[in-house]
């Protein structure tokens, strides 16, 4: 399949500027207008984990309403740059889903740490 490009990126590229020499901070993740290249739209198949992240959030917003999807995007904005850049789709979304529901004090922060820690052990990674 053939590459998305906007077609007046040159636009963007130049309201995006504007935007900026206007005063207007821009988060890490907003490449809005910037050039970025070529985005290839191609299908893949959804690995186990990532297929449970996207369940977990249509019960936590749908079936249980304790997240609303704003509130995701924003724990995925809030991540630091470094974090946003080396996360995947998912993995981004289930990093703002835990900010979140440790913020909600659904779970707790340092027993969801631990859980993760005894869980990378087992695995044979050392945290």
């Amino acid at each position: 399949m053939a590459p998305i490009v906007h077609a007046d990126s040159a636009a963007l590229t130049a309201a995006a500027r504007a935007a900026q020499n206007a005063g207007m901070p821009r988060s890490h993740h907003d490449m809005g207008g910037l050039p970025a290249g070529a985005v290839a739209a191609v299908e893949h198949d959804y690995e186990p984990w990532e297929k449970r992240v996207d369940a977990l959030m249509s019960l936590l917003v749908r079936d249980r309403k304790i997240m609303r999807v704003d509130e995701l995007r924003r724990g995925i904005e809030a991540l630091a740059p470094d974090a946003y850049d080396s996360l995947s789709y998912y993995e981004r979304w289930i990093a703002s889903i835990a900010a979140i529901l440790v913020e909600k004090g659904v779970l707790d922060g340092p027993e969801l740490e631990a859980r993760a820690a005894a869980l990378e052990r087992a695995a044979g990674g050392a945290p």
